[in-house]
This record gives structure tokens, sequence and C-alpha cells, in this order.
């Protein structure tokens, strides 16, 4: 394994398995974001929405969106996967950690999958009460930790 798998895989840990985060999305050059519940299942992270909603709309008007919790923002590629339903991993994991949100929203007609295939990752680490950043370019498999130096 090289350093980037590394790396990567321990951020992917340090995410866990759920979380509630902040998704960010845009159509038009209007941004909006909102709260969501996203699990990861793999190195990719999947939420579910209504079809009726605007982020839907600006999601299928513009793929590229981005996912922020605590110190870490995620870049990446939004594909919509079908209904909640129809994807056993995506059902059990999210049932597992949404309980509320599954049963309220999973079995709806207007549900529908999406999942965020990650590009660029990047996140504040403090050793020492001393910042640093920490970056992935998951596309390219390039993986930087360098100290914040205010210029």
């Amino acid at each position: 394994m090289d350093m980037f798998e590394e790396k990567y895989e321990k951020f992917l840990s340090d995410v866990g398995e759920s979380r509630i985060m902040v998704l960010s999305t845009s159509e038009n050059d209007v941004v909006s974001s909102r709260m969501m519940s996203v699990v990861r299942i793999g190195d990719r992270f999947f939420f579910q929405t209504d079809i009726m909603l605007r982020k839907y709309r600006q999601i299928k008007a513009n793929p590229h969106v981005a996912l922020c919790a605590d110190n870490i923002q995620i870049e990446g590629i939004c594909e919509e996967m079908g209904h909640p339903l129809d994807d056993a991993a995506f059902r059990e994991s999210f049932a597992k950690h949404f309980k509320g949100s599954y049963d309220a929203y999973t079995g709806l007609h207007n549900e529908r999958l999406f999942v965020i295939s990650p590009v660029y990752v990047q996140r504040w680490v403090y050793v020492d009460g001393v910042p640093y950043i920490e970056s992935f370019d998951v596309a390219g498999k390039n993986y930087s930790f360098r100290k914040y130096e205010s210029q």
C-alpha cells in the first residue's frame, strides 16, 4: 500500500460510517447549503433526497458538490443511483445510523439515492496546537501534509 492509500484509508476511518454533514450545491452561479444525513460506504458518500427539492434540481444541473463537517471539506462528483430501497448496502447503513430519517423518508416514492465520489479532500489537523493542512487529490492520488503559515 502506498502512502496516499494509507493516509486516505486513515482519513476515511476518521470520518466514520456516518455523519451529519453540510451539502453544498449550485446552479447558475447560485450556491446553497443544507445539513444532510450522510453514510460512507467504502470510499464514497451516500445520501437521499426528494426529487421535488431544490438540491435535487441543482445536482441534476451541476453534479459538482461539496460536503463539510467539522474541519473536513470534501469536493466531489454526485450521481443519482435510483430509489434508496433499491440499494441494499445503503438501506442497511442508513437504517442503522439514521433510523428516524430512514423510517420517515426512505420508502417515499419521490426519494432518490445519490452517491458522491470524492475528487479532492482537505482537513485541518492540529499537532501539539500547530495547524497543518492535510490534502488528498483523490483523482491524482496525491497526498500533502503541510504546516499552515500565514503570509
